[in-house]
C-alpha cells in the first residue's frame, strides 16, 4: 500500500467518524467548527503539503488528491483542502503559516482604502483569507472584516477597513506566472467536485436499486438505467481530469491541466446533479435527505473560480493565440500525467 493510500484511508476513517451529515447540518446552522477542526489538526492533515523542515509531511498534490476528494465526498463544512494548499504554498515560499483555517478570495481595493471580497467560499467559517492584490498576496483575518452572509450558508461577503488592510502582511509566493489565484482555487474545487460527484452517483445508484415501483426496483427500468449510465460517464471522466490536474509531486498545479479539470468537473456537476434529482424525485430536495448536502455544493463549486464556459474559453485562447501545432498535441499534454507540459 502506498503512502497516498495510507493518507487517504486515514482521512476517510476520521471523516467518517467526525464529519457525519448531522455534524455538517449543525455547522451549516451556525454551530461551532472547533471540535471538527481540532480533530483534523491533531491528525496532521492541514500540514500535509508543508515541508518536512517546517514540521509538515512534505507531500505533493499527487499524494493528497484523495484527501481533497474526501472533503467533497463528506461535504466537509470547514475549508480543509484550501488550508492544506495555502499552508503548503506559504511553507515552500519560506513564510509563516497562520493558525486555523485559510481560504482563497478575490478582492477589490476601493478608493477609500477598504478591501472588498464579494464572495468568499467558506468565508463564514474561515479564520483567514488569502487575497491576491496588484501582484502581491495579503493575509487578512476574517475576525476583523464586516461580514454579509451569502446564498450558500457557509459563504460570505467580507469587507476590511483601510487600517486592517494597511496592517495586513504582504508577500510574494514566488509562483509561476500562470499560477494565478483562480488557477489555485480551481485546482482545489475540481478535486472537491470530483469527490462529491462520486458520492452523488453512489447514493443515486443505491436508491435506484432500493426504490420499487410497479413491483420492481426502478433501476431495472431502461430509462433509469440510461440516466445512470450518463451519470457514470460524467463522474469518472471528471475524476480522471481532476486527478491529472493534481499529478505533481509539488504544490503548484499546472495551469492548463487545471483548466481542463475545472471545465470537465463543472460540466459534470450540472449534469449529475440534474440527473440525480430526476431519479430521486421530490425526496432529493428535502432538507432531511442527505443528497442536497452534496448537490448544493456541486452547484456552488461549478461557479467557483469560473464555470466550464470560462475555462473552455481559456483553453481556446491558448490553442488559438499561444500555441502552434495540432490541437491533439495540446490534448496529449494536458491529459497525460507522465508527460511534461
Amino acid at each position: 500500500m502506498s503512502i497516498n493510500d495510507l493518507f487517504t484511508d486515514a482521512a476517510r476513517q476520521l471523516l467518517g467518524d467526525q464529519c457525519t451529515p448531522a455534524v455538517v447540518r449543525a455547522i451549516e446552522q451556525g454551530g461551532s467548527t472547533s471540535s471538527l477542526w481540532a480533530q483534523l489538526e491533531q491528525a496532521g492533515f492541514p500540514d500535509a503539503l508543508v515541508t518536512e523542515a517546517d514540521g509538515g509531511s512534505g507531500l505533493g498534490l499527487d499524494a493528497i488528491f484523495g484527501v481533497f476528494e474526501l472533503c467533497g465526498e463528506f461535504s466537509v463544512p470547514v475549508p480543509l483542502a484550501e488550508t492544506m494548499l495555502i499552508r503548503g504554498l506559504l511553507s515552500h515560499a519560506g513564510l509563516d503559516r497562520p493558525s486555523g483555517t485559510t481560504v482563497f478570495a478575490r478582492g477589490e481595493l476601493l478608493q477609500n482604502g477598504t478591501l472588498q471580497a464579494g464572495l468568499v467560499r467558506m468565508g463564514r467559517v474561515a479564520d483567514h483569507v488569502l487575497v491576491n492584490l496588484d501582484g502581491q498576496w495579503l493575509l487578512l483575518p476574517c475576525a476583523s472584516a464586516q461580514r454579509t452572509d451569502s446564498a450558500f450558508c457557509l459563504d460570505a461577503s467580507l469587507v476590511w477597513m483601510a487600517d486592517a488592510v494597511a496592517a495586513a502582511p504582504r508577500f510574494n509566493l514566488n509562483l509561476p506566472a500562470d499560477a494565478s489565484l483562480r488557477v489555485l482555487q480551481a485546482c482545489v474545487v475540481s478535486a472537491l467536485t470530483s469527490g462529491a460527484l462520486q458520492a452523488v452517483f453512489r447514493r443515486t445508484l443505491h436508491y435506484a436499486n432500493e426504490r420499487t415501483q410497479f413491483g420492481r426496483p426502478i433501476g431495472k427500468f431502461q430509462a433509469i438505467q440510461h440516466q445512470l449510465a450518463v451519470m457514470s460517464e460524467h463522474v469518472f471522466a471528471a475524476r480522471m481530469a481532476a486527478q491529472v490536474a493534481c499529478s505533481t509531486a509539488g504544490v503548484v498545479p499546472n495551469a492548463l491541466r487545471v483548466a481542463v479539470a475545472k471545465a470537465r468537473t463543472s460540466e459534470a456537476a450540472l449534469a449529475v446533479a440534474e440527473l440525480s434529482h430526476s431519479i430521486h424525485g421530490a425526496i432529493g430536495f428535502t432538507a432531511e435527505y442527505d443528497l442536497q448536502l452534496l448537490t448544493r455544493r456541486l452547484h456552488g463549486w461549478r461557479q467557483t473560480a469560473g464555470s466550464e464556459t470560462y475555462w473552455h474559453d481559456q483553453l481556446g485562447q491558448v490553442l488559438v493565440s499561444q500555441r502552434s501545432g495540432l490541437a491533439l498535441d495540446l490534448i496529449r499534454e494536458t491529459t497525460d500525467p507522465l508527460q511534461e507540459v
